[in-house]
């Protein structure tokens, strides 16, 4: 399910993530969405390039649409992974103190997991 619910305000956490879970939830849908379409639109683009200029059996066409859908299929998998990238390099950073990394979480977890519930303590937890 992908209903976004507000976390009641008040018991143990506190700071910016926290008060925004709704956001970060709306945003890590978003950022799943983007993640699959762009890719498979990507892909999808330059299959239709490479055919059209099989059909028209034009040699030096047939490399050219080769080597865009090449750079299509590279930025597909580039965006895929970004991020998973973002969020290793974030991972890396350890000079956070306790309650900053807390809510940090917060805001980590609702943004991979966008299917979550918010519960009363601020973090995602999943409906199931």
């Amino acid at each position: 399910m992908l209903f976004l619910d507000p976390v009641v305000p008040g018991e143990t956490a506190t700071g910016f993530c926290h008060e925004t879970v709704v956001l970060w939830q709306f945003l890590g849908i978003v950022l799943l969405v983007l993640k699959i379409v762009i890719p498979l639109i990507l892909i999808i683009l330059g299959m239709v390039d490479l055919g059209k200029a099989v059909i028209a059996s034009k040699d030096d066409a047939v490399s050219k649409s080769a080597k865009q859908l090449l750079m299509r299929l590279i930025a597909a998998i580039v965006i895929f992974f970004i991020p998973t990238i973002v969020s290793a390099v974030f991972g890396l950073i350890g000079s956070f103190n306790d309650e900053v990394r807390d809510d940090y979480e917060i805001c980590r977890t609702c943004i991979e997991h966008p299917n979550r519930s918010a519960d009363i303590t601020g973090s995602c937890k999943s409906y199931m």
